[in-house]
């Protein structure tokens, strides 16, 4: 309650109680000082009350609105995306896009292909749909085109066929997009028509990737401008541009004013070429990306596709508490790679990269990143690709980095349960798949961290409806263990190594939720 003191005759009022039944009171308690003619104010029906009831009303929006806007004014305590892209514009950190997933694609050709043909940037292939499902899209997306001789492929020992490895990311080119006419004014702003933009963390160094490429047509003239983290350092009649991203994921291309980057002429064409896409949905498993949707070569000519190995790297949009988190650490190192945890923290920020450990081996000068993308799996060559240049002008010029591949410990977990009356074993199986087998998760993991035997029956016991339960198998092992082994390790745990993540076995459906449960008088 908001109470009323007098200090040296002078009434103060406690502002630091801003809801609505203390404004009320607080109110109705300063009427007989006041207005001492008023004297029937406890009567709901008053007309007065009426009002002072909807002036503490507004009272208490008023104060909701002025906590949210003193939330919003500090990185540790802001809620909303478009404050938290705010407060890290201040620090030069943007907040990641959404990044696609990546794979490989096998190209089937038959065995008396004699032709010569092109694929282009955006030649297209998918998944098949599902009813609950939608198909996802993967595309060639390097710059470069790749110029095919069927009479120098190699043939397919399985098949006989001559086949093609293909890189591919998910997502969808929009090519030749018209942002706009210029007027010459200055700081011009153009918005992408699709939402999504894939964009990634690159320095001005990476040239040979290009997220977006802009042109500036004036006539018969042509000019591709380059894009920049920020215009800040762009000089008087350089053709750069900068791009952000607001918290609906809508892209914005901005111009320079004439002193810090130059100024479209005026009656000029704005044209953007870019990508759209990303996300978790992109990690597909392997032998699903059957579909030629825009290839017409590969059609004609009968070709089949497939992925042999699972797309990898695809990650949803940057959280806000990954940025509130992460955003320090990178501004800390300035963007310089110079120790392990530089290395870490900038690889980090680079999206598709789930875990990272940096390591310093074999000379002075080598840095190894042992790198697992987002979801788990194995880093594709598009991600190591972008990743090499993304370090480009991070690194010092005397070192060298070296991507590799981390080691995955395959963990098989038992358990048998006994479950409680009036309980259903179906549900009860499904969670203690989704509290014991989220410890293996690929989220909840890092690298060299012990498992720990007692955590599997601390999470099973919390359940509700378990009655006891007893943990049969818990072990390392590259294949299914046979019937004389050893299933529980007798210390109660098990250790990985420095640069090994623990990992759900895919050898066997049992244990496709991380843990294969066993419910007693269930056959």
């Amino acid at each position: 309650m908001a109470e009323i003191t007098k200090i040296n005759g002078q009434t103060l009022v406690d502002y630091m109680a801003r809801d609505y039944d203390s404004l009320l009171q607080a109110m109705q308690a300063l009427i007989p000082d006041k207005l001492p003619e008023w004297t029937d104010y406890a009567s709901e029906a008053d007309f007065g009350n009426v009002l002072l009831e909807l002036f503490a009303h507004i009272g208490d929006i008023l104060s909701y609105y002025q906590d949210r806007i003193a939330n919003e004014s500090f990185l540790g305590t802001a809620q909303t995306r478009r404050s938290i892209i705010h407060h890290l514009q201040l620090i030069g950190y943007r907040l990641s896009t959404a990044a696609p997933a990546s794979t490989t694609l096998r190209v089937l050709l038959p065995a008396d292909c004699t032709a010569t043909f092109t694929l282009v940037k955006g030649a297209a292939f998918a998944t098949q749909s599902q009813r609950d499902k939608p198909s996802v899209r993967f595309e060639y997306a390097r710059q470069e085109d790749l110029k095919v001789d069927c009479n120098t492929l190699p043939q397919d020992e399985k098949t006989g066929k001559k086949y093609l490895d293909l890189p591919v990311e998910e997502g969808r080119l929009i090519k030749d997009e018209v942002l706009g006419i210029s007027d010459g004014s200055r700081n011009q702003q153009f918005r992408l028509a699709h939402a999504g933009l894939i964009l990634r963390s690159l320095g001005p160094a990476q040239a040979v990737n290009k997220d977006i490429i802009l042109t500036v047509t004036l006539g018969t003239v042509i000019e591709e401008w380059t894009l920049r983290e920020s215009l800040a350092f762009s000089r008087e009649g350089q053709k750069d541009f900068a791009v952000e991203i607001d918290e609906q994921d809508r892209a914005t291309v901005i111009f320079g004013d004439g002193a810090f980057g130059l100024i479209p002429s005026k009656g000029a064409t704005i044209k953007a070429t870019y990508r759209v896409g990303g996300g978790a949905q992109g990690n597909v498993p392997a032998n699903t990306i059957k579909t030629i949707v825009d290839a017409p070569q590969l059609a004609l000519l009968g070709a089949k596709v497939t992925n042999p190995t699972p797309a990898t790297g695809g990650a949803e949009r940057e959280s806000i508490d990954h940025a509130v988190q992460n955003a320090p650490a990178i501004f800390r190192s300035l963007r310089r790679a110079v120790t392990a945890e530089d290395y870490e923290a900038l690889a980090l920020d680079f999206k598709g990269v789930g875990k990272v450990r940096a390591e310093a081996r074999r000379s002075w000068n080598t840095v190894t990143l042992y790198v697992a993308p987002e979801g788990g799996g194995y880093v594709s060559d598009v991600l190591r690709a972008n990743l090499l240049a993304y370090f480009e002008d991070k690194r010092p010029i005397s070192t060298l980095i070296e991507i590799e591949n981390v080691k995955y410990g395959k963990i098989y977990v038992t358990a048998q349960i006994g479950i409680k009356s009036y309980y259903t074993p179906k549900s009860i199986r499904e969670q203690v798949q989704q509290a014991a087998g989220g410890l293996l998760a690929f989220a909840n993991v890092d690298f060299g961290k012990t498992l720990y035997l007692s955590k599997f029956y601390e999470a099973i016991e919390a359940i509700e409806g378990v009655d006891h339960v007893t943990i049969t198998q818990f072990q390392r092992a590259e294949k299914l263990p046979g019937p004389t082994e050893v299933k529980v390790e007798p210390a109660g745990k098990i250790e990985l190594g420095v640069n090994e993540i623990p990992r759900i076995p895919d050898d066997s459906p049992d244990y496709s939720s991380g843990i294969k449960v066993i419910v007693e008088g269930e056959e």
